[in-house]
């Protein structure tokens, strides 16, 4: 069961989808990272240890902060997706606090 900050960061993330802001998927996210387009990055706690660490590292290289979080594939509809960026600075900034409560 996942907590009450989870479930809010999980719906801050399906409101950035519904409003366009997210790209998902690897081949997506990585474009959208790549290009300096992404504001976050947002991986699947159940990702193997491998793509966490290729992720981690892309994100150092681009400096956009990467977070975990259990199910972002579910929160916006695409259950097979692993990885998205978040592409709006606001929604970023929404998630990142949601994230940063559940860590205090």
């Amino acid at each position: 069961m996942r907590s009450p900050e989870d479930e809010r960061l999980l719906a801050a993330l399906g409101f950035a989808m519904k409003a366009g802001k997210v790209r998902s998927g690897e081949f997506a996210a990585q474009k959208a990272l790549k290009s300096g387009r992404a504001a976050l990055a947002v991986i699947d706690k159940d990702c193997s240890e491998q793509t966490k660490k290729h992720w981690s590292q892309m994100c150092i290289n681009a400096g956009v902060p990467l977070i975990e979080a259990e199910g972002p594939g579910r929160a916006i509809g695409k259950d097979s997706h692993m990885v998205a960026c978040v592409l709006d600075n606001g929604f970023a900034e929404m998630i990142l606090r949601c994230r940063q409560k559940n860590e205090l």
